[in-house]
């Protein structure tokens, strides 16, 4: 089975296509969203990992294109930022999964329909245990909007169109575990 990487985390994606060859994949990197579609063209991979966010680019609009020029491959949205508002586009725009980071070997595996060994599939997370809940995904949201509005609550409060006390409260809490 190929399969593409668009990563920009080098060390991170090493790792990655190493663990996907040892169980069969060949993996081809690449770390520039402007070569995603011609890798796709020329490679035709089987399945596609794309990271969401890449410095200051996203690759939430490129996946209307994947899908048209690979409409029979698996497009896998990865993100260290995971949000419901990130996965029902990326879903609606063709994604088949989307993946928070970091990701399991085993998840991937089996979002790629690779679980092939019982002993993969006996150590596969139950799906309820790995579902992430709202109020954790909210926390996440909120403090990537504060980052990029490098702290300044009254800012991070307007563009979230929520009053500035409401935020403090939420920020003042402790982060929710899944």
């Amino acid at each position: 089975m190929k399969l593409l990487l668009l990563e920009d985390d080098i060390a991170f994606a090493g790792v990655l296509a190493r663990q996907l060859t040892r169980k069969g994949f060949e993996v081809e990197h690449i770390d520039q969203l402007d070569a995603l579609l011609p890798t796709c063209q020329r490679w035709q991979p089987d399945a596609v990992i794309l990271d969401m966010n890449l410095g200051s680019e996203s690759s939430l609009p490129m996946i209307t294109q994947v899908r048209a020029a690979l409409p029979n491959s698996k497009i896998i949205l990865v993100t260290g930022y995971a949000s419901i508002a990130t996965t029902v586009t990326a879903i609606k725009s063709g994604a088949d999964d989307y993946l928070p980071k970091p990701i399991e070997l085993s998840s991937l595996l089996a979002v790629l329909g690779q679980v092939n060994d019982q002993s993969c599939a006996d150590n596969l997370p139950n799906p309820a245990q790995t579902l992430t809940s709202p109020e954790r995904i909210e926390w996440e949201y909120i403090q990537r909007v504060l980052q990029e509005n490098q702290g300044n609550v009254s800012a991070t409060a307007r563009q979230l169109n929520m009053h500035r006390r409401t935020l403090q409260r939420k920020l003042a809490k402790k982060p929710v575990n899944s």
